[in-house]
């Protein structure tokens, strides 16, 4: 075990943050995934913002990791219930789950629903110290998305909008899937791509994978076949005339270019990375024949081919206000058969090593259970100390990081900030942490909290990296 505790018409147009509030909470439909992030080559033809393209031309730090996949526990999931056990400090902290299960490391236990994941622990880092201190869904999850304090004029930008930024098309990503994906739905408590605008909010599946046909918002139409798209698409040529009284127009032919993609989306190989029915069903039923356990086969499929940023969205029930332990025993054995397989997935198909994982809520759950009527063993909102997990990309496996007190309610060693992590994360991403965002009114402001702004840190994450 290796624990470390240390110390033109179509260019873009940045948003206001009155509009970028109005956004709050929304991702792509199909018309602006279509004509904003699938359809690049129109922008293209169409005109670029200098300071998008000077980022561009800026060279690149070396990069370990290609891609991210996200796993965002939505609601914030007890850490004493997952990573960091507690069972010594009694029924009155731990409850029913008093049994932790030891993993492939030795001295170091997880929650005793996990145990694939136990067997997995040499591929993962445990942080065992986050903290930010904010007890809100809205803001802890922007803090923890942002690494910024909640508050003030700006809404800054997520992990996500970040990577697409810098490693999406303006970068020279030339894929037809969008740089930033959502599965399934939009994380919802504040606007993902923050003052860089709309061109940078994710693409939202919509649609469910661990269903028979994933019906994923703008490719695949549930009740229309290929062949009726291939016969409207027909159609839609038969009707258009302008492509012919006006042969050669520059506007005309970024449209067909559009087009061209779209139905490439649609009907070519690129689409194709949402049909689950290509992979044996017994690797679908290593994942779980739910939808996150698809979510995560999904994810792989994306990261396969190149999609710099994938969240899975999960929302299983962890703001676990009442009946805590009764929501653990249905919902932990589903993670973690997910999240064990994709590990596992990624590393036999040579992915790991480029694609880093993170677990994460936005906070932890108070340690000590609420027992009393209407909680009946529920537990409260926690960000003094919670829970993360990182893996691959970068990150070295077989690590704890940090430790919360006896009882689990505060630090006890190496405070880990979300700056830090996400910072940490940036850099094996080959992004400089210190890089300059284009900002609406053309303030300095880098991609991670600077000195000026005087943001509670611990160091970046060098233990494991």
């Amino acid at each position: 075990m290796n624990t470390t505790n240390n110390s033109s018409p179509q260019s873009f147009k940045a948003l206001s943050d009155k509009q970028v509030a109005r956004m709050s909470g929304t991702a792509m439909s199909r018309r602006e995934a279509v004509q904003r992030t699938l359809l690049g080559a129109a922008g293209l033809v169409l005109g670029h913002h200098l300071s998008l393209r000077a980022l561009a031309a800026a060279p690149a730090a070396k990069a370990k990791a290609k891609s991210v996949i996200q796993i965002w526990m939505w609601g914030g999931p007890s850490h004493l219930d997952t990573w960091d056990p507690k069972p010594e400090a009694g029924n009155d902290y731990c409850g029913p789950l008093n049994k932790p299960i030891a993993t492939n490391l030795d001295g170091v236990r997880i929650c005793e629903l996990m145990p694939l994941l136990a067997k997995q622990a040499d591929k993962y880092a445990i942080i065992r110290s986050m903290t930010h201190g904010n007890n809100g869904h809205e803001t802890a999850s922007y803090m923890v998305q942002t690494a910024r304090e909640q508050g003030g004029r700006d809404v800054f930008p997520s992990v996500g909008a970040v990577v697409s930024l810098f490693k999406g098309a303006q970068a020279g990503y030339r894929g037809l899937l969008p740089p930033y994906i959502v599965l399934t739905e939009p994380q919802g408590r504040f606007s993902e791509a923050g003052f860089l605008g709309a061109r940078y909010k994710p693409f939202a599946t919509g649609g469910d994978p661990g269903q028979s046909r994933f019906a994923v918002e703008g490719v695949v139409t549930p009740g229309i076949s290929d062949q009726r798209q291939r016969d409207r698409r027909e159609l839609l040529h038969k009707l258009n005339t302008l492509e012919h009284t006006m042969p050669g127009d520059a506007q005309l032919t970024a449209s067909e270019q559009c087009e061209k993609q779209a139905y490439d989306l649609i009907l070519g190989d690129a689409g194709k990375v949402f049909d689950l029915s290509q992979e044996k069903d017994a690797l679908r039923e290593r994942y779980g024949r739910n939808t996150f356990g698809q979510s995560c086969l999904v994810a792989r499929r994306l990261v396969e081919r190149g999609v710099p940023y994938v969240t899975i969205n999960y929302k299983g029930g962890w703001d676990t206000h009442k009946q805590n332990f009764q929501t653990m025993r249905r919902r932990l054995p589903e993670m973690d058969k997910g999240m064990a397989t994709l590990l596992q997935d990624l590393s036999e198909h040579g992915l790991l090593d480029s694609t880093i994982v993170w677990w994460s809520g936005e906070f932890g759950r108070t340690p000590k259970v609420q027992w009393e009527a209407p909680w009946n063993g529920g537990r409260g909102h926690h960000g003094q100390v919670f829970s993360a997990v990182v893996a691959g990309g970068g990150f070295k496996g077989g690590h704890v990081v940090g430790a919360s007190d006896a009882t689990g309610e505060r630090v006890k060693e190496r405070p880990v900030y979300p700056c830090d992590l996400i910072g940490s994360m940036y850099e094996l991403l080959g992004i400089d942490p210190e890089a300059k965002l284009p900002h609406p009114q053309g303030l300095v402001v880098n991609a991670t909290p600077s000195a000026a702004d005087k943001a509670p840190a611990g160091g970046r994450l060098k233990e494991i990296m």
